[in-house]
Parts: C-alpha cells; sequence; structure tokens
C-alpha cells in the first residue's frame, strides 16, 4: 500500500509517501480502507519526537480515521466487508484494574491508533474489530474522521469532567484548533456561554459562527484581563486548555471560585506552573483527561447525524501531499481540522 511515513524525527520535510508494509486482519483486528484521515497534534509530538512512537520507527500517523472495512476474519461481531465505520481511537487491555473499574483511558497498557500502532496517514490500517463503529450515511467520510479524537475529548472534558451546566461560562482556548472548534459547540450544546481565543484577527468571525459569545486575540489581548471585564469581574466557571505553559498558569487567573481547569493536551509545552495559593483560596479544580469512551463516540455520532453539532473541516489535502497538511498546520493556519485523502 502507499503510505505517508516518517524514518526519522523532525519537521514536515521528514514525511516521506511511498511503499509501507500491507496490514493484515485477524480474529481480533479489521483491515479498514481509509477515506479520510484528521490530523491532530498528537502527530505533531511523534514527528518531532518529543512523544517517540513506542514501536520505533518507521512509523505511520494518524489517531482519526474513517473508512471502509476491507479485510476482516468472519464472525467478527456486526461487521461487514464494505461496511461504513469509524475508528475509536483508544486501546485498552481490558483486565488491568482501572479496565476493570471502567476507566479505560488510564489503562495501564492504554495507546492511541496513530500513536502506539501505525495509523491512517495510509491507503490501509489495521485496527481492533471492536473499535469499528457504524458511520451514518448523513455523515460524510470527511466529517467522520473530524470526530474520533477532538471531539470526544472535548465532550469528555466538559460533560463528564467539568460536569458543565446550562447558564455557566466557559473560556476554550485556541478555537483554531480541532479540539477547540469543537469545544465551543457543545459547550454551547450545553447551554453555557462561551468566550474564546484565537491567535489571529482572521479566525474571529469563524469562532463566532461556532456559537463563541466573545473572541480574544491573545497576541494583542490579554484573555485574563477580557474574561474579567467579559463575566462583570467574577471570572468564567470552566476552562478547556490544552497549550501549557504560561498559558495554563494564566488561565486559572481567568476562573471564578470553585472553577474547574480541564487539561485535556500540551501541544506549546509539557510543563505549567500553578500558583498554589490562588488554586487553594479559590478552591479551583485542576482535572486532567485524556480522551472518552466509546459510548460517548456514539453520541457524538447521533448528535451530527441530526445536525446538532457539526464536524468543522478546514482543507483536505491529497496523502501523497501530507507534508504539505503537516506544515499548514505547524503554521496554525487552520480553522478546524485538516484531513489527508488517500
Amino acid at each position: 500500500m502507499k503510505a505517508a511515513y516518517f524514518k526519522e524525527h523532525g519537521g514536515s520535510d521528514k514525511i516521506v509517501y511511498g511503499d509501507y508494509k500491507d496490514p493484515v486482519a485477524d480474529g481480533q483486528h479489521a483491515v479498514v480502507r481509509v477515506r479520510a484521515c484528521a490530523l491532530n497534534q498528537v502527530d505533531m509530538l511523534l514527528l518531532d519526537g518529543r512523544f517517540p512512537p513506542p514501536e520505533g520507527l518507521p512509523h505511520v500517523n494518524g489517531c482519526e480515521v474513517a473508512g471502509t472495512l476491507e479485510g476482516l476474519d468472519k464472525g467478527v461481531g456486526w461487521l461487514e466487508p464494505g461496511q461504513r465505520v469509524v475508528v475509536f481511537p483508544g486501546f485498552s487491555c481490558g483486565t488491568c484494574e482501572f479496565c476493570l473499574r471502567g476507566e479505560r483511558t488510564v489503562c495501564l497498557r492504554y495507546g492511541y491508533l496513530g500513536a502506539h500502532k501505525d495509523g491512517g496517514y495510509a491507503e490501509l490500517v489495521r485496527v481492533p474489530a471492536a473499535n469499528c463503529l457504524a458511520l451514518p450515511e448523513a455523515i460524510s467520510f470527511e466529517a467522520g474522521a473530524a470526530l474520533p479524537l477532538a471531539f470526544l475529548t472535548s465532550w469528555h472534558a466538559l460533560v463528564a469532567k467539568a460536569e458543565l451546566k446550562p447558564g455557566q461560562t466557559v473560556l476554550v482556548q485556541a478555537a483554531g484548533s480541532g479540539v477547540g472548534s469543537a469545544a465551543i459547540q457543545i459547550a454551547r450544546l450545553m447551554g453555557a456561554r462561551v468566550m474564546t481565543t484565537v491567535g489571529s484577527d482572521d479566525k474571529i468571525a469563524f469562532a463566532k459562527s461556532l456559537g463563541a459569545e466573545h473572541v480574544v486575540n491573545y497576541r494583542t489581548q490579554d484573555f485574563v484581563e477580557e474574561a474579567r471585564t467579559w463575566t462583570a469581574k467574577r471570572g468564567v466557571d470552566v476552562v478547556v486548555e490544552h497549550i501549557g505553559g504560561e498559558t495554563l498558569e494564566r488561565s486559572t487567573y481567568a476562573l471564578t471560585r470553585l472553577g474547574t481547569l480541564v487539561s485535556i493536551g500540551s501541544h506549546d509545552t509539557h510543563w505549567g506552573r500553578l500558583d498554589l495559593r490562588h488554586v487553594y483560596s479559590k478552591n479551583l479544580r485542576i482535572v486532567g483527561t485524556n480522551l472518552g469512551s466509546i459510548v460517548e463516540l456514539r453520541t457524538i455520532l447521533d448528535y451530527v447525524a441530526d445536525g446538532r453539532l457539526r464536524a468543522v473541516v478546514d482543507r483536505a489535502f491529497p496523502l501523497k501531499d501530507a507534508r504539505a497538511a503537516v506544515q499548514y498546520v505547524l503554521d496554525r493556519k487552520n480553522k478546524g481540522k485538516v484531513l489527508v485523502i488517500p
């Protein structure tokens, strides 16, 4: 098959398009023909070596996949050749203490498609058969590929972890990202008011079209002061944070008393600093999360199918142009998800 992979760490120039080993189905795994694969910040961390692929190099990135079933053993559940599917990206063992407690995202052997195993920057990908969900006809492959990681993580962060309630206020960092564009919509769906940040003025209208009430260019405005002004000096109830570094620290300053910050990534740096006096004096909650459940992904598919949520796709590149797709994301030009199409 053809794939876009890398044999050494670095920038987009390290991605090679060419022949790659064909995946093989077995009693537990299916082979999916990739119709669309979304780029994710996880891909960038893998590529530059901040998150080295556990199985070593060469490696194929791509956590978010939609496609059709190409190969599978007989008798694997409901699956049939040609079935339209979206792939739940998380792997768990099902037997460790955390899996048995129903907390599979903190499994001792947890992993992601495209991170711990070769992913969807390819014509074909091998996935656990149990991770395949039927993709409704109302959802295109392109839209389906924009959901499994970004939307699911945002949903779990706001609904399960922050326990968001109608009328609350939310600060979503980086509206132009996949996570940001999803979180704005989910917060609005839950009846919350949303403030968000962007890195350039040309993304302001985009953020407002998703439901953001107040949009701040973090390069020219202080989002903490803007949050205080927007809430009449009260502060926001919830922050969705996935940048790290100074953004993490300053996000806590934007919170009101009893507020919650949900950390779902560290795209700028893995390190962050907190003023603990600020945390304990205001009784803040700092919560981490790294995905969600397959049941939650089914719920998201239902909301997208009936039009209450929408996948936000900026651009789709041919798989052979994966270098250009990755550089487009690295340059932070995207407004929503970027895809590669085999």
